[in-house]
């Protein structure tokens, strides 16, 4: 059978409940999981977790490829919103993806991708977020990173001196109304956050095993939560999954906490889901540090995303020269011009100088991943000095925070 024959044997349509067993069944072969990491997790079996997953199911629009009424290749949308520096955005995020092996290199994902971009533009979803399992596969389709995973272990003898602060920590249930509170407030503050629904927070424990999870809260002097960890301790070591806080009082107040286990334990280990090295903040900055790339990020609809996005300064008239690998509707010109109010709008004439580049790297400029000059130094973006400039001036500087998974 040749390719052509081939494709034409098969169907792409939408996957809705009744194609509930296929769903799972082909989300159980992308998730490949030991009993390991199901013990850890809490689940008591590969099917339970699996139908955990499954309101993912419901919440998204899933679309696939069938042969024959079987699904061999999907692609889930998951509905968000996230921040952007300080404005919410509505995010598709991309999860569920995969592929029967015997079905591979035919272009069926490809397919799917396009067809997810043109929904989440409908959707007016202008960004999308996702967990790569390939990085080099996703930037080929025009992802890009947006965060980094620092991972860090600090001995007992490395903790932070304590510091005398007007509040004190409770411990408290992971679902306690407080830890809700602060990282609603958190999210609005951090640029790339996502802002939680309750099945976002469902969806966020959905790997770990909450019920050997405990919250520490910070409340200051007026009793205002004001910072949360989630902690667990096991075999002499305190282990951080997250840590968010509104300001550094509360982040101080945290770390005394963690450090009043001093005779408990030989280690502190945990996550930072931002560039931010925690070796600076210590009096030993002697600590073992490992950073990765964590999540993805793609603009969806350049224009509309240029037209949303809260610039903190003008600029002289430019235009970008955009390529885009998979949604045509991303090629070609977009021209910034301020008016009178500050007001940005976006045409596709050709005004003052270009800036040639790629979504992936207009996705990293805007999601300031890297800043526009060291772009230029390493000839993923190309324009003059005082374009160049200008990007730097116009665009906000914080670098994104991303701690969940789907």
């Amino acid at each position: 059978m040749d390719q052509k024959e081939f494709r034409d044997n098969l169907e792409l349509k939408a996957v809705d409940e009744k194609y509930v067993d296929q769903f799972n069944e082909l989300l159980s072969y992308v998730f490949q999981f030991t009993e390991a990491d199901l013990e850890e997790s809490g689940y008591e079996s590969k099917k339970e977790l699996i139908k955990s997953k499954q309101p993912i199911l419901e919440q998204s629009k899933v679309f696939g490829w069938f042969h024959d009424e079987q699904l061999i290749s999907q692609i889930a949308i998951y509905p968000c919103e996230v921040n952007i520096h300080g404005k919410i955005f509505k995010m598709g995020g991309i999860t569920g993806v995969g592929t029967y092996p015997e079905y591979a290199n035919h272009g069926l994902m490809q397919d799917l991708i396009h067809l997810a971009l043109k929904n989440m533009r409908d959707d007016q979803q202008w960004i999308s977020y996702l967990y790569p399992y390939s990085i080099p596969y996703y930037r080929r389709k025009g992802w890009e990173i947006m965060s980094d995973k620092l991972s860090f272990k600090i001995r007992d003898t490395q903790l932070p001196k304590q510091v005398t602060i007007p509040g004190m920590v409770e411990r408290v249930s992971v679902d306690h109304e407080d830890v809700f509170t602060v990282y609603a407030k958190f999210a609005r503050q951090n640029h790339g956050a996502l802002i939680r629904s309750e099945f976002n927070w469902e969806e966020y424990w959905r790997f770990e095993n909450e019920d050997e999870r405990t919250a520490a809260v910070y409340y200051g002097a007026n009793q205002e939560p004001l910072g949360v960890l989630f902690y667990w301790v096991a075999e002499d070591v305190f282990h951080i999954k997250e840590m968010f806080y509104i300001n550094q009082e509360a982040r101080n107040g945290l770390w005394n906490f963690i450090s009043a286990h001093f005779s408990m334990i030989d280690w502190a280990e945990g996550d930072i889901y931002k560039n931010e090295p925690l070796a600076f903040l210590l009096d030993d900055s002697q600590i073992k540090e490992t950073i990765e790339p964590y999540y993805m990020a793609r603009i969806v609809d350049v224009k509309e995303m240029l037209l949303a996005y809260p610039y903190v300064s003008t600029a002289k008239p430019f235009h970008f020269v955009v390529s885009d690998p998979v949604a045509e509707w991303n090629n070609g010109v977009f021209s910034l011009l301020w008016d009178e109010d500050d007001q940005v709008s976006v045409t596709d004439e050709p005004l003052g100088q270009p800036v040639h580049i790629d979504i992936q790297t207009l996705t990293c400029v805007l999601m300031n991943y890297r800043r526009p000059t060291y772009l230029h130094r390493i000839e993923r973006l190309d324009t003059d000095k005082e374009t160049l400039n200008s990007l730097e001036r116009i665009l906000p500087d914080q670098e994104a925070y991303f701690s969940d998974y789907f």
